[in-house]
């Protein structure tokens, strides 16, 4: 199990980011929460193993069809949570 943090920059507010990345953490199985931040960028963290985790950056960095991504931050912690499910966040908490 891994745990990643992963911040989206670019046109990724008003383009349903949230959602197709629930629907794509959902269908791999990953674990944790997408959430819109006040700069106009995406947060995710999400818990899964290699294979998982590696696929769903793989999306982040094309992201939905209106999505204009322009940089991606990862960052591997060893801070697992055990995340139930994975959530679509109004704001961090």
């Amino acid at each position: 199990m891994k745990h990643i943090n992963i911040k989206v920059k670019g046109k990724v507010q008003g383009v349903y980011f949230r959602a197709t990345t629930k629907a794509v953490a959902d269908q791999l199985g990953a674990k944790g929460f997408v959430v819109n931040l006040n700069d106009g960028s995406v947060y995710i963290e999400a818990e899964g193993d290699s294979f998982t985790l590696d696929s769903l950056v793989e999306f982040c960095h094309e992201g939905p069809d209106r999505a204009e991504v322009e940089s991606l931050d990862v960052e591997e912690t060893s801070d697992i949570k055990g995340f139930k499910n994975f959530e679509v966040l109004k704001r961090l908490k």
